[in-house]
């Protein structure tokens, strides 16, 4: 007997899972798509909580084909993910984790829109339970865009629908050798090879859920960890867009999301030699990805910061941080000259600095939420803007004078 190809494979990757794995397995055995369109292919990964053995148990009595592989430990999600993506049958696939689970309906939902549209990626709405998820992409739903014309940079995890003939065809898997960020590296590439990606933004298709006992994978890795994945997805889309406004565009989330929160608050408590270290590895990453066209789509803070990296001043890197984290903005409206607002941040105009007037260049957007943004009468604000300015900067000077 024929057995009629799965339209979707749901590839679950497990290690250490329970209890969370429970919840996770029986929002599978829920969807309302008919079971026989589905298949599940778990990967214990080296598990000795139990996780494996709840896994056979569930593969006996699901309505749907369950295949369960157990094997040793690969000490990160990619291995196991791979070796499902290896086995998969159906049209699509779709990476659930197993302290994850999906909303109700959603495999029949994203099947049916990409069937519907003939996209090749389909990202359904995500919300966070007891941990943060991303919101600018779930405006409305969308039958098809592309990673240009959306905000669907901003979520890069692997928690999506993806057409496996377009896996195939290019060979993708994930990175075995990077234990963070692996996601955002195979979700881009996937972006960037698609015919057409669409959003399902009026119904939660995936719950993210947070770990009480801490071990959920993202939150593990060291701050080298983070560079190194910075430098692989900046590389992917050095590869795959030409340069000039669209790669730009792109550089964003790695320079904003991974590369840029090292150079936060927490930089503050790193020793100095961590503090170099961290200059030491952007450099090569700021030498060859950072361009005008990038900073010029970032906050003034963000971009001085960066810009300061970019130039290996951490003495006034370190005023910098200081001054966003004691949420000092407020004060930092500087003078506005038609269209033309500059944010008064440490070291404007301060000669010995020698930062660029343009760095503080804000866009009138940002320079809206600012108190002293307003039509006319600017010019007691700003007298009071630079003297609070100039207290920042300098007072660290009198303390050492003194």
């Amino acid at each position: 007997m024929t057995v009629a190809q799965p339209d979707v494979s749901v590839i679950i990757g497990a290690y250490e899972a329970m209890p969370y794995l429970i919840e996770c397995l029986s929002s599978v055995e829920a969807q309302t798509i008919d079971p026989m369109r589905v298949e599940v292919i778990a990967v214990d990964d080296g598990s000795t909580d139990g996780t494996g053995e709840y896994l056979e148990e569930f593969a006996e009595r699901a309505p749907m084909h369950v295949l369960v592989i157990r094997q040793e430990n690969s000490g990160g999600p990619s291995g196991p993910r791979n070796v499902g993506l290896g086995k998969a049958t159906g049209r699509y696939v779709f990476f659930l984790d197993a302290d994850d689970r999906l909303g109700p309906g959603a495999l029949e939902r994203m099947v049916g829109m990409a069937d519907r549209a003939g996209t090749d990626v389909v990202l359904g709405k995500v919300e966070g339970v007891n941990r943060s998820a991303p919101k600018s992409m779930w405006g409305r739903t969308v039958e098809r865009t592309d990673v240009f014309s959306s905000n669907i940079k901003f979520t890069l995890s692997a928690q999506k629908l993806f057409r496996r003939e377009l896996l195939d065809r290019h060979g993708m898997r994930f990175d075995e050798s990077l234990f963070t960020g692996e996601d955002a590296l195979f979700t881009m590439e996937a972006y960037l090879r698609a015919d057409g990606v669409s959003v399902v933004a009026d119904h939660t298709c995936y719950y993210l859920v947070g770990r009480d006992d801490g071990k959920h994978v993202t939150k593990s890795g060291s701050y080298a960890l983070r560079f190194d994945s910075a430098r692989a997805l900046m590389e992917l889309i050095a590869e795959l867009v030409p340069a000039g406004g669209r790669r730009d565009q792109l550089m964003v989330r790695p320079f904003l999301v991974t590369l840029l929160p090292q150079f936060g608050p927490k930089y503050l408590t790193d020793s100095e030699e961590i503090r170099r270290h961290k200059l030491e590895l952007a450099k090569p990453l700021m030498d060859t990805h950072w361009t005008e066209g990038v900073a010029h789509r970032l906050k003034v803070h963000e971009r001085l910061r960066l810009h300061l990296v970019a130039e290996q001043r951490p003495e006034l890197l370190l005023d910098v941080v200081k001054f966003v984290k004691a949420k000092k903005q407020a004060a930092a409206l500087l003078e506005r000259k038609g269209r033309r607002v500059y944010l008064a941040y440490p070291h404007f105009r301060d000669r010995a600095a020698g930062v660029p007037d343009s760095v503080y260049l804000a866009e009138p957007r940002e320079a809206r939420a600012f108190p002293g943004y307003r039509e006319g009468g600017v010019e007691t604000f700003v007298r009071r803007a630079v003297r609070k300015a100039r207290r920042v900067i300098t007072s660290r000077e009198v303390r050492q004078a003194a």
